[in-house]
C-alpha cells in the first residue's frame, strides 16, 4: 500500500514521541516538520531524521503532504486545523479537538465539505490495556456493565513542565488536558454519553512555577482546577468522575473501574497503553489479573495517524475520528456548563464507539 507523506506542525514537547513512532508505521513517511520557530524546527528534524525543516506556510503548500498531524498548543488547534484543511491536507490534531464546541463543529464541518478527514487524539484506547479491557466486558466477564468510576488526581503541572501556562488558560485545565483520555476510554467501554451533571472549583488564583526554565514566575488560573460529575451513558451505565489539578497531597484512589451485575473490573491508566487489567467476580475474595491480548503495551503515539493513514488509502473509518473527539469535547464543557447552570446537560451529538482492534495483526500495521 502506498504510504501517506506526513508534516508535523508545532516542535514542541510532544512531538518527539510522534517523531519517533512515525518511522515504525509502513503506511507513514514522516517527510517535513514546522514551528514557528524555525530553529526549534531544525532541531526536532536534526534529532529524528525528518527530510526537511519548513515554516508553517510552506508546509502547508507543499503538495506532496497529504496528512498534517497538527502539535499546536490548544488554543490554536482549531485554526491551525482549517489551514491545513483548506490546503487540501487531512488533518490529526492533539487533543483536544479544539476549545470551544463551536470551533470543534466547524472544523468538521469544513473536512466534510472538502471530503477529508479529521483524527484526533488521544489514541491511547489503541493499547492493549484497554483493547484487553474491552475484550474482557465484551466476552461478557463482568456481565452488563451497570457503573463506572474514574479519577485523575494531579497537584497539576507546573512542577515540572518546561512551559505550563497553557494548562491554566481556556482549554486547559485537568478536564480539557486529562479528561479526553478518561472519557475516550470510557466510550470505547461504555459506548456513547447521553447526559452530564457536574461541579467546578479552582484552589488557587494563581500558581508558582517550580519548573527550572521559569522557577519563580506566576500564573494567572482561568478555568476550573477540579471538575467532578457523574455521567449517564446512552446503554444506560452511569459514570462518577473527578479530573483535578488540586489534589496537593497524593491520592489512593483508582485511576478507573468497571462495575457490572457479574463483576468488576480494574482498568489500567488510559494516559497508557499497556496494563494491568484486573478482574473479580461475584463471591470472589481475589482480584486475577488478565493476560493482555498482544498489541501496543508502550507510548506509540502516532498509532492513530497510522491508523487514519490505512483509512485515507482504504476509504474505511479510523477509530480516533473527529466525530469521536467532537463527543468527548462536548461532554468535557458539559462539566462546565451542569456546574454554571446548575442542572444536567443533554448532550446533542453522540459517536460510535470504535471498533477494537484485529488480534491477528503484526505490530505497526493497521490495515484492517
Amino acid at each position: 500500500m502506498e504510504k501517506v507523506k506526513v508534516g508535523i506542525i508545532g516542535c514542541g514537547k510532544i512531538s518527539g514521541i510522534y517523531m519517533e513512532n512515525c518511522s515504525k508505521f509502513e503506511i507513514l513517511e514522516l517527510v517535513a516538520c514546522a514551528d514557528l520557530d524555525l530553529d526549534r524546527a531544525k532541531e526536532q528534524a536534526a534529532a529524528y531524521q525528518i527530510p526537511r525543516a519548513l515554516t508553517v506556510p510552506e508546509l502547508l503548500a507543499d503538495p506532496e503532504i497529504e496528512l498534517v498531524i497538527n502539535l499546536t498548543i490548544p488554543a490554536v488547534h482549531a485554526s491551525v486545523c482549517l489551514e491545513a484543511l483548506e490546503a487540501g491536507k487531512h488533518v490529526y490534531v492533539e487533543k483536544p479537538l479544539a476549545v470551544t464546541r463551536e470551533e470543534g463543529k466547524q472544523v468538521l464541518d469544513r473536512a466534510a465539505e472538502l471530503g477529508l478527514l479529521v483524527g484526533c487524539a488521544p489514541e491511547t484506547f489503541f493499547g492493549t490495556g484497554i483493547q484487553t479491557a474491552l475484550k474482557t466486558i465484551e466476552e461478557g466477564r463482568i456481565g452488563t456493565p451497570v457503573s463506572a468510576a474514574a479519577f485523575m488526581m494531579s497537584r497539576g503541572h507546573e512542577h515540572w513542565h518546561p512551559d505550563p501556562e497553557f494548562y491554566y488558560a481556556a482549554g486547559g485545565g485537568p478536564m480539557f488536558d486529562m479528561g479526553p483520555y478518561y472519557l475516550t476510554a470510557l466510550i470505547q467501554l461504555l459506548g456513547p454519553i447521553a447526559s452530564v451533571t457536574g461541579m467546578t472549583s479552582a484552589a488557587l488564583e494563581e500558581r508558582e512555577i517550580t519548573s527550572e526554565k521559569k522557577r519563580g514566575q506566576k500564573v494567572k488560573v482561568e478555568i476550573p482546577t477540579h471538575v467532578t460529575g457523574l455521567i449517564r451513558f446512552q446503554g444506560g451505565a452511569v459514570a462518577s468522575m473527578i479530573t483535578s489539578f488540586d489534589i496537593f497531597g497524593g491520592s489512593t484512589l483508582p485511576n478507573m473501574e468497571i462495575h457490572g451485575t457479574k463483576g468488576t473490573l480494574l482498568v489500567p491508566d488510559p494516559n497508557t497503553f499497556g496494563g494491568p487489567v484486573k478482574w473479580r467476580g461475584v463471591g470472589e475474595s481475589e482480584w486475577t489479573e488478565v493476560p493482555l491480548i498482544p498489541g501496543y503495551d508502550r507510548n506509540t503515539r502516532g498509532i492513530g495517524p497510522a491508523d487514519m493513514a490505512y483509512a485515507i488509502r482504504s476509504g474505511r473509518s479510523h477509530r480516533a475520528s473527529g466525530e469521536l473527539a467532537y463527543h468527548v469535547l462536548e461532554a468535557m464543557w458539559a462539566f462546565h456548563d451542569a456546574s454554571s447552570e446548575g442542572k444536567h446537560y443533554t448532550m446533542e451529538s453522540t459517536c460510535e464507539s470504535p471498533k477494537p482492534l484485529p488480534a491477528d495483526l503484526p505490530l505497526y500495521t493497521l490495515d484492517q
